[in-house]
């Protein structure tokens, strides 16, 4: 008898307890949540739930509101509590990619949305997210591919499809890839815009000035002038090229292919001086204004290996691109004391002083005052040979 009585009270208190249940003041949580005070929600919810909590639903609150906080690591750890708990549930191993992605860690963020793709071949997320997150260009378009297919019209995916299409001069299906996505919105200039240099490419002029004058119209930038003017120019609207391309001009946004087009327009409408003049500056933007210098170096290489003759070739050639005050410095060294020819040597240190070399140059400067007068006075005495400066 007094067994059964402890049994019968054992399994009330067990009934009892199990009919407590967590109070939460859902008036309080959601006053947080309509403020944004998620930090306050998390911390809130602790306080109500244990820290070895079991409850799916609220370890998910507890990491929704440390993510929106930003306190990702506490996010992450509750997260992968509820990955315990229930391993491989979609929306948090979507949770705990972004969590690793946003924090720089995008190697597992990579493995957490590759278990995604496992899981569910056709989530489309998830290969758009993989997509951003390897730098290999085949892998890459693969996951945009799959992305697409499974959701064509996806503005980003169709762009990004396309721009890897087209650094590889695969312009079809990126024409194609963009073409979906704009007829679903007609609107997305960002589309149209990339569609501009992909349909010049296919030779679709006609297409890309009506589009394009219509994107210049709502402000369209220089890589739309660009576009369009490629256009006109290979439609022989030669005038018309020429006035768009000195838009770009009037900016300082030409580069070396514009002005070809416009010194070739020039030409064809037979006015030779302006067609001269283009030429001359594609000449000019084509060419470094690091050359002069390079090829300094380059000259410099050779005289430590003795190729003297390499060395003038180089340093001379050097000076046909921009006069480089050091390269006549250099070559005024080199004829003076590797090759004897100090009358050769008397001219280039002229010229380096008459380029007007830096202040910082002091040493340069006065060492070329000091030999010049050397020179000029070959019985003058030889002090200072020994200390040239280089």
């Amino acid at each position: 008898m007094k067994k059964l009585f402890i049994l019968i009270l054992s399994l009330s208190c067990y009934q009892n307890l199990n009919a407590q249940t967590t109070v939460i003041d859902k008036e309080k949580l959601l006053d947080f949540y309509q403020t944004q005070r998620y930090a306050d929600a998390a911390k809130y919810l602790q306080s109500v739930y244990s820290e070895d909590t079991q409850d799916v639903k609220a370890l998910s609150q507890i990491a929704y509101c440390n993510m929106m906080a930003g306190k990702l690591p506490d996010a992450e750890k509750s997260y992968l509590k509820i990955n315990a708990i229930q391993p491989n549930t979609l929306p948090v191993l979507f949770s705990l990619a972004s969590i690793n992605s946003r924090r720089g860690n995008e190697l597992k963020a990579k493995v957490y949305l590759e278990s995604i793709i496992k899981l569910d071949s056709t989530n489309f997320n998830a290969y758009k997210q993989l997509a951003g997150f390897t730098d290999s260009t085949a892998l890459k378009i693969a996951y945009l591919k799959k992305a697409n297919a499974l959701n064509a019209i996806d503005a980003d995916v169709a762009y990004d499809l396309a721009f890897q299409y087209k650094n590889l001069k695969i312009y079809e299906p990126a024409y194609q890839v963009l073409k979906i996505a704009i007829a679903a919105d007609t609107s997305n200039f960002i589309l149209q815009q990339a569609q501009l240099p992909i349909a010049n490419e296919l030779k679709k002029y006609k297409e890309v000035i009506s589009v394009g004058e219509k994107l210049l119209q709502n402000g369209g930038d220089a890589n739309v002038v660009k576009d369009v003017g490629r256009a006109y120019f290979s439609l022989k609207n030669y005038q018309k090229c020429i006035t768009l391309y000195k838009i770009l001009e009037d900016m300082a946004l030409q580069n070396e292919s514009i002005l070809y087009y416009m010194s070739i327009s020039y030409r064809e409408l037979k006015n030779y001086e302006m067609a001269t003049t283009y030429a001359k500056k594609t000449v000019e933007e084509g060419i470094s204004p690091n050359t002069a210098l390079y090829y300094s170096l380059l000259g410099g290489i050779y005289e430590e290996r003795n190729q003297n003759t390499n060395a003038i070739a180089a340093y001379k050639k050097g000076l046909t691109f921009s006069a480089y005050n050091t390269i006549y410095y250099r070559l005024g060294l080199l004829y003076d004391f590797k090759l004897n020819q100090t009358k050769t040597a008397l001219g280039y240190y002229n010229q380096y002083l008459k380029s007007k070399p830096k202040a910082e140059d002091k040493s340069q400067i006065e060492y070329s005052k000091t030999r010049i007068a050397e020179i000029n006075q070959p019985k003058a005495s030889k002090i200072g040979l020994t200390s040239v400066q280089n």
